[in-house]
């Protein structure tokens, strides 16, 4: 990434993790492969990055889809949980390091919200505790809008701007006081759960006080992220984090792909008629900045794609000269330097992989250029020889059962 100076080492990157009470759409496949693409360039690059995703096991939306199923919350999220590692896994994503439920911080979600109150950025209102955003001039740095702008989007995100307890309509929870039937853990406040806001600022802490990347859909950059700065940032005085990488929304059906809307294309069924290396190429062939329409007629081409990948690495090695490996493992280092381009280091594999066929149809020896090919095209997760996922990368995920 143009704009990433890597100054720990290992560099924490931390990413917004799924809300588990449904399966994983394209959108998410979109997140959680562009995080893998980084996660794995930058080990190319020689780097050990430490990767945090959560899990937001407890939350509106949680309790919401628990109460319609009538089935225990923390079943219905471990339930989904598994299925999202399966589809991860078919995927060939790499496990984060860690993947902790926000339910299992509760200790240290209360001490931040003690810590915010004694700052004077928080204050009790029956039983809830909310931040005030008087105590935080600079609340709207980084989506860059108005108060006026924030209101109604906070709202459709689940604020509650008439709720009596709060000073001002755009003050947050960061704890909630217990509601009829809901989970509750007890707090200096009385029983209540978490906001989902100081969720991710606990859970991100596990990689020191200041990230080197956080990584989320461009639809959290507000409240979700914002909020997230006011918290950490007034906690602990240091930038939350050096790079923001944003995830551009899928649409489909004229609008945002999303569980809310019902319009989602799920990954599982999308397994049923094309092939993992298939689906990450059709996920990388966009920027992951971008704003994209899903396209059957992409897919069609991204399995050309891959099937003359997987072409390429099968040819015989022939008798004659080695084939020139010319710039291709240099342009394709400058396509991802260049803000982890995707697009064009998918087409610096393509002019390889024709290089492979023609060289190999001309007799010449053909091994180090496949071995090339494998290299850089696992940087963009894909498995150019038959064979199950690696053991190892099942095993990680399936640490976080």
């Amino acid at each position: 990434m143009e704009d990433l100076e890597l100054s720990s080492d290992p560099p924490g990157i931390y990413a917004c993790g799924i809300t588990p009470y449904d399966t994983t759409h394209l959108g998410h496949a979109f997140n959680y492969c562009a995080v893998d693409v980084l996660i794995r360039f930058l080990e190319y690059t020689g780097s050990s990055p430490r990767y945090v995703q959560n899990v937001t096991d407890i939350d509106d939306d949680m309790l919401r889809e628990a109460a319609k199923r009538d089935e225990d919350w923390k079943r219905l999220g471990d339930r989904w949980t598994e299925l999202f590692i399966e589809d991860m896994i078919a995927l060939n994503v790499r496990p984060p390091d860690e993947m902790p439920r926000a339910s299992s911080v509760i200790p240290d979600i209360v001490k931040a919200v003690e810590g915010l109150i004694d700052t004077g950025h928080a204050y009790v209102g029956a039983g809830s505790v909310y931040y005030d955003l008087e105590s935080w001039p600079d609340y709207g740095r980084l989506s860059k809008l108005s108060k006026v702008e924030m209101l109604p989007i906070a709202n459709e995100r689940g604020n509650l701007p008439d709720d009596p307890n709060k000073r001002q309509p755009l003050d947050f929870v960061l704890w909630q006081a217990q509601q009829a039937g809901e989970p509750a853990w007890e707090s200096p406040w009385g029983p209540g759960r978490p906001g989902w806001h100081i969720e991710c600022s606990v859970l991100a802490g596990r990689l020191g006080e200041t990230l080197d990347v956080h990584v989320g859909g461009g639809d959290l950059v507000f409240p979700h992220h914002e909020s997230e700065i006011a918290q950490s940032e007034a906690l602990h005085g240091v930038p939350l984090s050096r790079v923001w990488m944003h995830i551009g929304m899928v649409e489909h059906e004229g609008e945002k792909m999303s569980k809310s809307l019902g319009n989602l294309v799920l990954i599982r069924d999308l397994l049923d008629d094309w092939s993992p290396n298939t689906i990450r190429l059709y996920l990388s062939r966009h920027h992951y900045r971008e704003r994209w329409i899903h396209s059957e007629q992409e897919l069609a081409t991204s399995a050309e794609w891959a099937d003359a990948m997987s072409r390429a690495v099968q040819e015989k090695n022939g008798p004659g000269p080695e084939l020139d490996l010319g710039d291709a493992q240099a342009d394709f280092g400058a396509a991802m330097e260049a803000d982890l381009n995707s697009v064009e280091a998918i087409q610096v594999l393509l002019r390889l992989a024709q290089e492979i066929q023609i060289a190999d149809d001309e007799g010449h020896a053909v091994g180090a250029a496949q071995e090339l090919l494998k290299s850089l095209a696992g940087v963009l997760g894909l498995r150019l020889t038959p064979g199950p996922p690696a053991p190892d990368l099942v095993k990680g995920w399936h640490r976080h059962l």
